[in-house]
């Protein structure tokens, strides 16, 4: 990920000394992440899927959506080793590009964010729907996890036109319609537009109207079939920290779209600068994979009875606890 073995050679001191402290920083906050960060994103992630697939009876839309969310972090969790444990702090040579491995974990990753960004603005524009119009069953479990299957399906979809830009990037210039395709650039924007520039303008839209409709105060706010009113703070918090985690990541890949024109009319020291703050735009990118299930678990009032339930079930078998079913004969009798 970072290294600074083509200053070794250079007589700049100021510019080692400054690369060294990068290097050593952007190291600390790679030791951070796995020690601390990699497994309490591996145990919430893993946690919100199987307590929500064990209550599915009682399943809501932002369910289903955070549950897509946690699977998509999981697969960024499992990127996120390969990536802090890369070439230049272990002269493992997995994370280069032009490898294949890195190509295939790259598309796993950019499936990834697009299903997390996505399912984020449909959450922001179901819950306005469920807002205005309340037991419509629009924006109904059921439909949810057909809108999911599309968001999975589009974001797979979507990074194959930046594969064939990578891919492209990669084999040989022999290859004629391969040859006016080596463009990285045209993959990262695509990504930009698809993967950021879309949502920020849908969610910014979803917000104008939750808003509108929140201070309309109509007789339909007393309805029992709404949503908890938690979930409106939940909403608020998932949007801006998305947006908050996901915008340097996207930002410096805007940047390298530039990089071309940007290269030769920069030095290498505000190169490194640059790089520097890619590298912690990226942890910022990883830790959307633990923060958004920590901020579910903390914030929905209901996830601490699910788990409860599941631990329960877990603990007891399928016999049922002794407790549960003293109940159950007391009610027979």
């Amino acid at each position: 990920m970072w290294s600074c073995e083509d200053l070794n050679y250079t007589d700049n001191i100021e510019e080692q000394h400054l690369c060294h402290d990068f290097h050593l920083i952007l190291f600390v906050f790679s030791l951070l992440y796995l020690i601390v960060c990699f497994p309490t994103g591996l145990c919430y992630n893993v946690q919100l899927v199987l307590v929500n697939l064990y209550n599915k009876a009682t399943m809501t839309m932002p369910d289903v959506y955070f549950v897509n969310m946690a699977i998509a972090g999981l697969i960024i969790n499992a990127v996120a080793p390969v990536y802090l444990l890369g070439p230049d702090y272990t002269r493992w040579s997995l994370w280069n590009f032009g490898n294949e491995v890195y190509i295939t974990l790259l598309i796993l990753f950019n499936v990834s964010s697009l299903v997390i960004m996505y399912s984020t603005t449909l959450l922001s524009l179901d819950y306005y729907i469920e807002c205005a119009l309340p037991r419509t069953y629009m924006s109904s479990v059921y439909n949810t996890k057909h809108v999911c299957g599309f968001i999975w399906g589009g974001a797979v979809l979507t990074s194959f036109s930046s594969l064939l830009f990578y891919i492209c990037n990669h084999v040989s210039t022999k290859i004629i319609e391969c040859s006016k395709m080596q463009n990285r650039e045209a993959a990262d924007a695509i990504m930009v537009f698809i993967g950021y520039v879309v949502p920020v303008l849908a969610v910014v839209y979803a917000m104008v109207l939750i808003l509108k409709i929140r201070k309309e105060g109509t007789p339909l706010d007393q309805d029992s079939g709404r949503l908890d009113p938690s979930v409106h703070r939940l909403l608020i918090v998932t949007v801006c920290t998305q947006f908050l985690l996901w915008t340097p990541y996207y930002i410096t890949l805007l940047v390298n779209t530039f990089a071309d024109v940007w290269v030769k009319s920069t030095d290498l020291k505000y190169m490194r600068i640059f790089q520097f703050i890619e590298g912690l735009s990226n942890f910022l990118a990883f830790s959307s994979s633990f923060v958004i299930p920590l901020l579910h678990r903390h914030i929905n009032k209901n996830f601490h009875s699910k788990l409860q339930r599941l631990l329960k079930k877990l603990h007891c078998g399928n016999q049922g606890c002794p407790h549960e079913r003293t109940a159950v004969q007391q009610v027979l009798t």
